[in-house]
C-alpha cells in the first residue's frame, strides 16, 4: 500500500483494548444519535394529535327553534368527541380553566351559553355567528399550541359543515315549498291569463257590436223622428176634422134625413120642371137649399153632390131643358144615395162621421201623437247613450288586451321561477344542503409528496447527524499526522494518509445511519441507491472541510470554527423552515451554505423530482471536497516548520 494511503498507526490504535474498540464503535454509531432517534421520535408528530389531551367545555343552555327544543352545543360536542381528532374529555368551565392552567390539558375547546341561540339566530332578525372558543396555554408546550391551532381549523371546518348543512337544510325545504306554491301560483296566473283572453275576446266582439248597435241606434233615432213627424203629419188633419165635426154638433141620423128630404124636392123640381117653366124657379130654389144643407154636411160626397148642383143650378136658372132634368135625376139619385148611407149606422160615411165625433178616438190619436213623440225622445236618448257605451267598450276593449298581456307575462315569469326552483327529493336535498354548506373541498395534490413529518426533515437530520459525526471523527483523529509531514512526503499525500481512515469511519457512518433510517425509523427514499451514494459524498465532504478547519486554524480554534459554523449552517440551510422566513442576513448565507446544497439534494433523492438543483448540489459538495483537499494540503505543507504557536499552542481544547 502507498505510504500516503495507509491509515498507519492513527487508526490501528483504536483496535487494541476494549475501550478504544468501544470508542470507534461509538464514533460510528454517533451520528445515529441526530440522524435516527430524532427522526424516529418525530417521525409523524402531527398525525398524532388525536394523543393530546384538550379539554371540551360543553356550555350551551340550548333554545327554541320551531316550537322544539334545540341543542346544538350536544349535537358538536357529541360530533367533536366521535370525530377522533383529538383525545377530548367532556368536563366543567372551572375543570377546563385548571386543567389548562395545571397543564393537564394543553387547551381547550368552549362552547358557550349562546351557541344553540346563535346557531338558530340566521332565522331570526338579528344573525350572528357561532362561536368556539380555544383557550390555550404556551407555558405547557408551544407546539402543542400550534397543533391546537391547526387541529382549531379542522373543528370549525367541521362544525361550519355540520351546522351549516343543517341550516341549509331548513333553507332547501322552505324553498322547495316555496316553489310549490309557486306552481300553484303560475297554475292560477295560467288560467287567469286564459280567462283573461277569453274576455278580450268578449270584449272586442262587444266593442265591434257596440259600434254596430251605435250605428243601428242612430239610424233607429232617425226613423223614429221621421214617424213621429209623419204621425204628427197625418193625425193634425184628422184632429182638426174632428174638432169642426164635434163643433157643428151636426146628427149623422139627421143628416140622412135632410138628405132623403132633398132627394125628394128635387124629385119635385124635376117633376115641375117636366109640367113647365113655373116650375125651374122652384126648382132653382129647391137646389139652393139644398146646397145650403150640402154646405153643412162634411165628407167629399157631400161636395162632390154640391159641386154637382151648382151647374144644375145654372141651367135652371135661364131656361130647364132636358140635359138639366137628367142632371137633376142623377142628383136626385146621389142625395138619395147619401141619404142612404147616412142613415145606415154600418155604411162607411156614417162609421167615419160617428168616429170624427167619438171623443175616445180622439183620445187614442192624442196619445198615440205623444207616444210618437217620446218614442222620438227615448231613441235619441238611446243613440246618445249607445255612443258613450261604445266608446267604452273601446276603452275596455283596450284594457282587456294590457291586461292579457300582463297576465301572459304574469305566467311567464312565474313558469321560469318555477323551472328554475329545483324539485329535489329528501335525498337530494340533504346532499345539496351538504354541498352548499361545504361548497369548497379541499383537494390536496402533490407532484412530489413526503408522506410523513419525519421524511420531509429526514434530509436536514441526516445532514446535520454526519456533520455531528464528522466533527466526533476528527476528534478521535489526528487532521494532518505528523509523521508523513516530517518525513517530506507531499502535502496531498499527507493529507490523503490523514483523510483515509476518517473516511473510512464516515462510509460506515452513512451506510448504518441510511440501513436504520430506511429500515428502523420508516423512510423510504424514491431513489434508494442514489440516496445512499448522495449520503457517502455529503460525508466525504463534510469531513473534508471539517479536517481543513482543523488544518488552516489549528485543532484548537478549528474545532470551535466548526461548531460556529455548524450552527451557521442550523440556521441559514433552510432544512426546517422556509428560508424567506428567515432573517435577512441568513437568506443571503443560505447560498453559500454547503448544508443548503446537502439538504436540497437528499430532498429530491427521497422525495422525488430530480430536476438541476441535484446536479447543482453535486458539483457544489464535489468543489467543497475538492477545495477543502486543497486547503488542508496547503496547510500540510507549512506546518513543515515548526513556530512556537505549534510547539505551545496558545488556545487548547
Amino acid at each position: 500500500m502507498l505510504a500516503g494511503l495507509s491509515p498507519g498507526s492513527d487508526l490501528e490504535r483504536y483496535f487494541r483494548g476494549r475501550m478504544p474498540r468501544m470508542a470507534l464503535a461509538v464514533l460510528v454509531l454517533m451520528p445515529l444519535l441526530y440522524g435516527a432517534m430524532y427522526l424516529w421520535a418525530f417521525w409523524n408528530p402531527f398525525g398524532e394529535a388525536d394523543k393530546i389531551p384538550v379539554a371540551l367545555v360543553n356550555a350551551d343552555r340550548g333554545t327554541i327553534a320551531d316550537g322544539k327544543p334545540m341543542n346544538a352545543g350536544d349535537q358538536v360536542a357529541k360530533a367533536l368527541i366521535d370525530s377522533g381528532q383529538l383525545d377530548l374529555t367532556l368536563v366543567s368551565v372551572d375543570e377546563a380553566k385548571d386543567g389548562v392552567a395545571s397543564g393537564k390539558y394543553y387547551f381547550s375547546v368552549t362552547l358557550p351559553e349562546n351557541f344553540s341561540e346563535a346557531v338558530e339566530s340566521p332565522n331570526g332578525d338579528h344573525p350572528e355567528q357561532a362561536q368556539l372558543i380555544f383557550t390555550y396555554n404556551d407555558a405547557n408546550n408551544y407546539l402543542a399550541t400550534v397543533i391546537g391551532q391547526d387541529a382549531a381549523e379542522q373543528v370549525v371546518n367541521q362544525v361550519n359543515a355540520q351546522i351549516g348543512e343543517q341550516g341549509v337544510g331548513t333553507v332547501l325545504t322552505g324553498m322547495s315549498s316555496a316553489g310549490a306554491g309557486l306552481e300553484k301560483a303560475a297554475s292560477g296566473a295560467e288560467e287567469l291569463a286564459a280567462g283573461l283572453v277569453t274576455a278580450n275576446n268578449g270584449a272586442q266582439e262587444l266593442a265591434t257590436n257596440m259600434v254596430t248597435a251605435r250605428d243601428g241606434a242612430a239610424q233607429l233615432s232617425s226613423a223614429i223622428g221621421e214617424i213621429d213627424r209623419a204621425v204628427d203629419a197625418a193625425t193634425d188633419p184628422v184632429l182638426a176634422a174632428m174638432g169642426t165635426v164635434s163643433g157643428s154638433g151636426a146628427d149623422p141620423g139627421n143628416l140622412g134625413a135632410r138628405a132623403a128630404a132633398l132627394g125628394g124636392r128635387i124629385d119635385a123640381i124635376v117633376a115641375g120642371q117636366s109640367s113647365g117653366g113655373g116650375g125651374q124657379q122652384q126648382a132653382v130654389a129647391l137646389i139652393d137649399q139644398a146646397l145650403g144643407v150640402l154646405g153643412t154636411v162634411p165628407g167629399p160626397q157631400a161636395q162632390q153632390i154640391a159641386d154637382a148642383l151648382g151647374p144644375v143650378r145654372t141651367m135652371l136658372s135661364p131656361q130647364v131643358d132636358s140635359a138639366a132634368l137628367n142632371e137633376l135625376s142623377v142628383l136626385r139619385a146621389e142625395a138619395l144615395a147619401l141619404a142612404a148611407e147616412l142613415n145606415d149606422p154600418a155604411s162607411p160615411l156614417r162609421v167615419g162621421l160617428t168616429l170624427l165625433q167619438d171623443n175616445d178616438v180622439r183620445a187614442d190619436i192624442e196619445a198615440v201623437r205623444n207616444a210618437a213623440g217620446e218614442l222620438d225622445s227615448g231613441a235619441a236618448q238611446l243613440s246618445s247613450g249607445l255612443v258613450e257605451l261604445t266608446d267604452g267598450a273601446a276603452q275596455l276593449a283596450g284594457g282587456t288586451e294590457q291586461l292579457v298581456t300582463g297576465a301572459q307575462e304574469l305566467a311567464s315569469g312565474l313558469d321560469a321561477g318555477v323551472a328554475q326552483i329545483p324539485q329535489w327529493t329528501d335525498q337530494e336535498r340533504d346532499a345539496v344542503a351538504k354541498t352548499l354548506a361545504s361548497p369548497v373541498a379541499l383537494t390536496t395534490e402533490y407532484t412530489q409528496e413526503a408522506p410523513t413529518f419525519g421524511t420531509g426533515f429526514s434530509p436536514f437530520f441526516m445532514s446535520l447527524s454526519l456533520f455531528v459525526g464528522g466533527i466526533i471523527t476528527w476528534m478521535l483523529l489526528t487532521p494532518l499526522q505528523s509523521r508523513p509531514i516530517a518525513a517530506g512526503v507531499g502535502s496531498f499525500r499527507v493529507v490523503l494518509a490523514s483523510y483515509a481512515p476518517a473516511l473510512a469511519v464516515g462510509f460506515l457512518q452513512a451506510l448504518i445511519l441510511y440501513l436504520v433510517v430506511h429500515l428502523a425509523v420508516g423512510l423510504k427514499p424514491v431513489h434508494a441507491l442514489g440516496t445512499f451514494l448522495f449520503l457517502i459524498l455529503v460525508s466525504a465532504t463534510f469531513l473534508a472541510m471539517i479536517q481543513a478547519f482543523n488544518a488552516v486554524f489549528g485543532e484548537a480554534v478549528g474545532r470551535v470554527v466548526t461548531l460556529a459554523f455548524l450552527m451557521l449552517q442550523l440556521v441559514s440551510a433552510g432544512g426546517i423552515y422556509p428560508v424567506e422566513t428567515t432573517a435577512k442576513p441568513f437568506q443571503y448565507i443560505h447560498h453559500f451554505d454547503p448544508m443548503s446544497y446537502t439538504v436540497t439534494g437528499l430532498r429530491q433523492l427521497t422525495v422525488g423530482g430530480i430536476d438541476s438543483r441535484l446536479w447543482i448540489s453535486l458539483a457544489v459538495l464535489i468543489g467543497i471536497l475538492a477545495a477543502s483537499l486543497t486547503a488542508s494540503a496547503l496547510s500540510a505543507r507549512r506546518d513543515r516548520q515548526y513556530t512556537m504557536d505549534r510547539l505551545y499552542p496558545t488556545v487548547v481544547v
